[in-house]
């Protein structure tokens, strides 16, 4: 028995001689004794990143059993004291090279499973006290305030005893029978203790910061300012060991289980709350390290070739008071479990992660707000799904499977995580860590000072940097999966000196709903990509299939089944706060509706280096977006309120930005400040596409809160395919855009409110090419080259094609004015509605104006670049929109445009897709308009060698085919069809005068008909016609006159314009041609500088008509001055000659009266000139020319 212990000890203890071993009695007493970190290593399983540098006992009692009963009762040990230091090891290499004696001067430990071996496994341990020291270096970036905190843990009365198999204290010997008949042996241990507490504890090198003097940081996060704090506090909990050994007593595998009932913290401070985020940050980082390989582990002969270590804890509360935050976290049922296989050169490790139930609230607000909790909706039990990987990885040690300790929750977790690792890392292509992770149904309730808080909590320790736990040429992939996610965003008023502070519009809204069904998240470069079509891209060759995989490579794919935005309506209106609302009293307004959404993403690297930086510089970039159907159901008030929350979403992600301060970084700049080093910093090939193959667009009225009503627009759409392309070209970028629109229609409400019914005013009837496929309604590519300087001129060039194709409109302007007075976009007096200016207030000073307003994210590099240069001159920005090269072609195909009324038209069923031809209407079959240009043309009668000072040298019009038809019979055809109507070709070419100014005018105009016109109509036809004509000028008139108003140009046009425009169907076109209608007080009441200065100006001047307007009024002139001049006289008679008072007055009349004269004559002049003008212009012979 001495001998066995000697040798037990000599494993467990360093530099133990057999001196020290003084048996007195049954008892053997030592003191201040040095375990042996090695072996305290291995037989607790710890990962080999981690390192016990010190162990030392207080006083050590073994009390022996009696002799006879050797074999059947253990030996205790009793411990007073015990601590231990473990520290994370930095240089592996060194601390194995330590550890190489020490294993093996124990080699001997092994062989055959003798006395002394029954004895070591049979021992019982009793320790009264552990003190236990964790420090770990996590990723803090060189500044101690973020270095992760130590940990101090104490536990309390641990027992280590043996059992049998079904964790039941026996003697010895029925603990052994178990292997008798068996081909390993087990060992079957218990473990429990009845205190355990935490502390998170300053590291050493935060009092060398000389920063601690502050109470915050730089970014106002409590983080430096920490002095220790109780992080854990009175939890018990009991541990099962089974482990298992060859024959020959050598190791095989160790099974840990925790169970602990409870785990509560009930108080903790935000400086304690970020210490705790970073020091879980810095064990998730000791935990993955890249660069331990399996034999690090085998510090010792111990060294078990499989782990598993797992920790149930059935109740965790945490809670998080500061001033003005209070947060409480409730969790249930967490399992954690880490299971590592290793075969000598490579191990496996998979990390299992459950959680039964989940609940984070803030109890700050009254009432108390939950933040995170599951969906009360879906309460389906439905199995998480288990990925392959997870499926029989490691079978338990514990031989009896179905007997397992009670340990585990049988329920339906509310999420699993499951990640496998192999250490070290596999090279490419081998994926080296899969991670999936599954979610039940979720609730997100974001509230802004919640947000704002936990955003910077997180950035203290819940975010890791990848290089941290692993290389940069690895290849990882990462699944994400989630039934249903509903987030919920109120929008309340503030006070007007919150951050956040708006002018909230009173709105029946209160807040916003994000619902998301089946979202998906998956990285991996496996991924197979359907919507980008890396097949066909020449530029993704390195993404093709059956192309070496490697880390210089990302694919990214997210998706949902639905996904819908509602906006939350009270019924009660008298509720300020929508967090005392039932949810009962809540209505919801469906905004949009998105299903079958899809994103895909591939990355890959110029030279083939590993993909660190998100887009990769000088790399090609793919992104593809699909949606199957898209909906959309709008309002004046719906529209408000979304303006108010996109206003309150973007000042509270300003909040959570200066919050979240991430770590410290080493950031490398370039030195290079030229213009290709800007080029360097972004991908030199990317592509956006975004397909859309049902969408709908309605917009409702602003009192309705039935979305399923009639509304006022509605497009309907299918087919919508949008690509934007990037490409770098040496010292220039390409700029590619195309848009293609297979059909479109647009129904507008009737103008009488007591019709239900919709008109359809825009429409595509697709026709069919050559080759049977339907011609698209819109085809447009734009293509632009700019150079990087701007001094290079050269290869600056725009193209654009477009095509336009099946297009009928029908309506006019007559209804269109009603629908904008319908609308509220004009209001009664025809200027704009009070909805309208109310929104145009609203979007310019409201967030519209943040949205767009430009921004790059090279800003400090651009500031610094032209540091001490001052701003960029007007000259070098506007070269950039200088062009070499013009090519324009925009064509528009088979069109029709139909002259109706406000008056519905009454169609049969079967007639509807001939609506546009039961009305007089416009047809042509094609409209092209080509302008070119190019940097060899010269502009007419230029200097020679001067630049041309336009890319435009020739525009092109041409019309073929225009034809204008009268209503069809339902029962007859009409007769023009087999006419191909008038042919039109027009060439606009740029001229330049002797003083260098650039004017355009009409080289060539062409006018042909390839067939007879023959024309055939009533007098009743051309008067309805001419009546139709004059109520669609009246409404463009004042639709022209509303836009007037509404652009604030009222003042310089002039209010008599404005008139004029209101009336220019009826009686405008007189009042233009014709000023004997116009009032002389309108034309004194225009300002000075507007338009109207004389109309006479405007229009013709009859005779006799002027006699009566201008003549009486210089007559009265004339009549005045010469009264005038009279009494002058008689003041000049009265009084003494030598006045020089009435001497001036004199010299003035007479000048008066000469300017008068000469004003008389002037006005003969001018009407004279303008009879001759005008006289062939008579809107009474244009009547008559019309009929």
């Amino acid at each position: 028995m001495a001998r066995a212990l000697e040798s037990t000890l000599k494993y467990w203890l360093k530099s133990f001689s057999r001196d020290q071993f003084k048996l007195q009695g049954r008892t053997v007493q030592l003191s201040n004794i040095d375990i042996s970190g090695d072996a305290l290593h291995a037989s607790l399983g710890l990962p080999p990143a981690i390192t016990v540098s010190m162990a030392k006992s207080g006083k050590l009692e073994i009390v022996l059993p009696y002799l006879s009963n050797v074999q059947l009762e253990p030996i205790v040990v009793m411990i007073d004291k015990l601590d231990a230091v473990l520290e994370e090891n930095d240089d592996l290499d060194a601390r194995r090279s330590t550890s190489s004696a020490q294993a093996s001067s124990s080699s001997s430990k092994g062989g055959s499973y003798g006395f002394a071996e029954k004895i070591a496994d049979g021992m019982t341990l009793q320790i009264r006290t552990i003190n236990l020291l964790l420090d770990t270096h996590g990723s803090g970036g060189g500044e101690a305030s973020w270095v992760p905190p130590m940990a101090s843990i104490t536990i309390r009365n641990l027992v280590l005893y043996t059992t049998n198999e079904n964790w039941q204290v026996v003697n010895l010997k029925a603990a052994r029978d178990f292997s008798n008949d068996k081909s390993f042996i087990y060992v079957f241990k218990k473990l429990e203790w009845e205190y355990l507490c935490m502390d998170l504890l300053p590291h050493p090198d935060m009092f060398a910061d000389p920063s601690q003097n502050k109470k915050h940081d730089k970014g106002g996060a409590k983080r430096v300012f920490f002095g220790g704090e109780r992080f854990i506090d009175g939890i018990s909990g009991e541990a099962y060991i089974t482990i298992q050994r060859t024959e020959h007593n050598r190791p095989l595998g160790m099974e840990l289980q925790v169970h602990i009932t409870e785990a509560v913290c009930p108080v903790l401070s935000e400086p304690g709350l970020r210490a705790v985020l970073r020091f879980f940050a810095g064990v998730y980082v000791c935990l993955n390290r890249g660069d331990v390989t399996p034999n690090a582990q085998k510090q010792s002969i111990e060294a078990a070739g499989r782990i598993i270590v797992s920790f149930m804890v059935d109740h965790i509360f945490l809670g998080i008071k500061d001033a003005g935050f209070q947060l409480e976290l409730l969790m249930q049922s967490l399992h954690f479990s880490r299971a590592t296989v290793s075969d000598g050169a490579i191990a496996k490790c998979l990390t299992r992660l459950t959680l039964g139930g989940l609940i984070l609230r803030d109890t700050f607000s009254r009432p108390p707000c939950p933040l995170v909790q599951p969906s009360m909706q879906d309460a389906a039990d439905e199995p998480l799904h288990i990925p392959d990987f997870g499926k029989n990885f490691c079978p338990p040690i514990y031989p009896l499977g179905d007997q397992q300790p009670p340990t585990q929750d049988d329920r339906v977790p509310l999420m699993s995580l499951h990640c496998l690792k192999f250490m070290p890392f596999l090279p490419p292509p081998e994926i080296s860590s899969h991670t999936v992770i599954e979610c039940k149904p979720l609730t997100i309730h974001l509230q802004e000072e919640s947000c704002v808080r936990i955003s910077s909590f997180l950035a203290d320790g819940g975010v890791v940097n990848p290089g941290d736990i692993s290389p940069d040429i690895s290849i990882n992939s990462i699944q994400f999966n989630i039934k249903k996610l509903e987030i919920t965003v109120p929008l309340e008023p503030r006070k007007p000196d919150h951050p956040t502070y708006f002018h909230h519009h009173s709105s029946s809204f209160n807040g916003a709903r994000l619902q998301i069904h089946n979202l998906h998240f998956s990285e991996t470069p496996f991924l197979k990509l359907g919507l980008l079509n890396l097949d066909m891209d020449a530029a993704c060759f390195c993404l093709w299939e059956g192309q070496p995989i490697d880390a210089s490579q990302k694919k990214w794919s997210i998706g949902a089944s639905l996904i819908c935005l509602s906006l939350e309506t009270c019924s009660n209106p008298f509720g300020p706060n929508p967090s005392r609302i039932r949810s009962s009293e809540l209505e919801l307004w469906r905004c949009i509706e998105m299903r079958s959404v899809c994103i895909q993403v591939a990355m890959v690297t110029a030279d083939g280096t590993p993909l660190t930086h998100v887009p990769p510089r000088g790399g090609v970039v793919r992104v593809g977006i699909a949606c199957e159907q898209y909906l959309s159901n709008t309002s004046i008030e719906q529209l408000f309120f979304v303006l108010d929350l996109y206003d309150y979403i973007d000042d509270v992600s300003v909040r959570m930005a200066m919050a979240g301060i991430s770590k410290p970084t080493k950031i490398v700049r370039s030195e290079s400040l030229d213009h290709e080093s800007l080029s360097e910093k972004v991908p030199a090939d990317t592509s956006i596409s975004v397909s859309v193959k049902n969408l709908k667009l309605t917009f409702l009225e602003s009192s309705s809160v039935d979305i399923q009503g009639t509304p006022l627009v509605q497009l309907v759409g299918d087919d919508l395919l949008m690509k934007v392309a990037h490409r770098t070209l040496g010292a220039a970028m390409a700029i590619s855009s195309n848009l293609q629109w297979e059909k479109v229609q647009v129904e507008c409400a009737e103008t009488d409110t007591s019709l239900s019914e919709m008109r359809g005013v825009f429409w595509v009837q697709n026709k069919r090419n050559s080759n049977g496929v339907p011609i698209p309604f819109m085809n447009i590519s734009v293509v632009h080259v700019i150079p990087y300087n701007p001094e290079d001129t050269k290869c600056r060039s725009f193209r654009v094609m477009a095509c336009i194709a099946g297009v009928r409109l029908a309506g006019g302007m007559n209804y269109n004015e009603a629908l904008l007075h319908r609308f509220g976009i004009l209001g009664p007096d025809g200027g704009p509605g009070d909805d309208l200016s109310r929104s145009l207030h609203h979007i310019s000073s409201g967030p519209l104006s943040k949205l767009f307003r430009p921004s790059s994210p090279f800003a400090d590099d651009v500031e610094t670049r032209y540091e001490g240069v001052g701003s960029i001159s007007s000259s070098s920005s506007s070269s950039y929109l200088q062009l070499d090269e013009v090519n324009i072609s925009i064509e528009l195909k088979d069109w029709i445009f139909a002259l109706e009324g406000a008056e519905r038209l009454k169609l049969e069923v079967e007639d509807s897709c001939s609506r546009e031809k039961r009305s007089w209407h416009t047809f042509f079959e094609s409209f092209v308009v080509k302008a070119n240009g190019s940097k060899n043309q010269k502009v007419k009668n230029s200097i020679q060698g001067e630049a041309h000072k336009y890319p435009v040298q020739d525009v092109k019009v041409g019309i073929e085919g225009l034809k204008t038809l009268k209503p069809e019979s339902p029962t007859k055809g009409s007769a023009d069809q087999r006419h191909s109507g008038v042919d039109i070709k027009i060439d606009v070419v740029p001229c330049e005068d002797k003083a260098g100014n650039i004017t355009w005018a009409v080289e060539t105009l062409k006018f042909s008909a390839k067939q007879p016109i023959e024309v055939v109509v009533r007098k009743e036809e051309l008067q309805h016609v001419a009546q139709m004509c004059k109520l669609e000028i009246d409404s463009m008139g004042r639709i022209a006159a509303g836009i007037l108003r509404l652009l604030k140009l009222d003042g310089p046009v002039g209010q008599a314009t404005l008139d004029q425009l209101s009336r220019l169907g009826s009686d405008g076109f007189e009042e233009i041609f014709s000023p004997r209608k116009v009032k002389t007080d309108t034309t004194t009441e225009a300002p000075s500088g507007s338009m109207n200065r004389s109309p006479s100006f405007l229009a013709p001047v009859d005779d006799k008509e002027s006699c009566s307007c201008l003549d009486p009024t210089l007559a009265s002139l004339e009549a005045e001055l010469l009264e005038s001049q009279s009494n002058c006289a008689e003041l000049r008679s009265s009084e003494s000659s030598s006045n020089p008072h009435l001497q001036q007055l004199a010299r003035k009349l007479e000048t008066m009266h000469s300017l008068l004269a000469r004003l008389r004559d002037q006005v003969q002049v001018i009407k004279e000139r303008e009879r001759c003008t005008f006289e062939m212009i008579n809107y009474r012979g244009l009547e008559d020319v019309l009929l």
